[in-house]
């Protein structure tokens, strides 16, 4: 005989990462449970831990998916060639810092950085998403460099001091830090990154 219950369709993944990203954001990943997850999307438990295993696969992959969806910003901004490269460079660093505190993508990010040193998943996970805003930033600076808008210098390596930088001032803001602000941060970094790459 039949099961007369009816069955709730699946959600969408693009759904439970984004509840997932604002449940992360809101409350932390310790308080996150799978059960309380399940119920604002009107799933099971087992069925979440069925597609991600764990909490800690849960986040690596909520944070892929919001870095994919910024990726496609960061992609449309450097492509702009009518704009020059330290403007292009600037869009950049606008995508890469937080919007402000409690920026829901980065506190995907403190949250994974917590996890990485007990987890080889996790950290294989954070390199694979960090390589394209290392290889975006590799290109803009060859590219500054050939044109001579930046001085002559190893692009991969500036690359990482840049990133560096950029995340020094991030953290602080995401977290809300008393008296960190973005417009601050902004000009920081940009001044930062003028030095670092010799701008001419």
């Amino acid at each position: 005989m039949a099961d007369p219950r009816p069955r709730r369709p699946a959600r969408p993944r693009e759904e439970v990462f984004a509840v997932a990203r604002a449940a992360i954001a809101e409350h932390g990943l310790a308080r996150l449970t799978m059960a309380g997850l399940g119920k604002q999307l009107q799933m099971s438990a087992g069925h979440l831990l069925y597609y991600f295993g764990s909490k800690d696969q849960l986040l690596l992959e909520t944070l892929r998916w919001s870095e994919e969806q910024l990726g496609s910003r960061r992609r449309a901004a450097l492509a702009r060639t009518e704009d020059d490269v330290w403007d292009r460079l600037t869009a950049y660093t606008g995508l890469y810092l937080p919007e402000g505190p409690g920026d829901p993508r980065w506190v995907l990010w403190v949250e994974v950085w917590g996890r990485s040193p007990a987890s080889a998943e996790i950290r294989q996970g954070q390199l694979e998403i960090e390589a394209p805003w290392q290889a975006d930033l590799v290109a803009l600076i060859e590219e500054g460099a050939a044109s001579g808008v930046f001085a002559p210098g190893p692009a991969n390596d500036r690359a990482v001091q840049l990133r560096a930088l950029l995340d020094g001032f991030a953290v602080p803001l995401a977290i809300g830090l008393p008296g960190v602000r973005r417009a601050e941060a902004l000009a920081q970094t940009s001044a930062g990154a003028a030095a670092l790459l010799g701008r001419r």
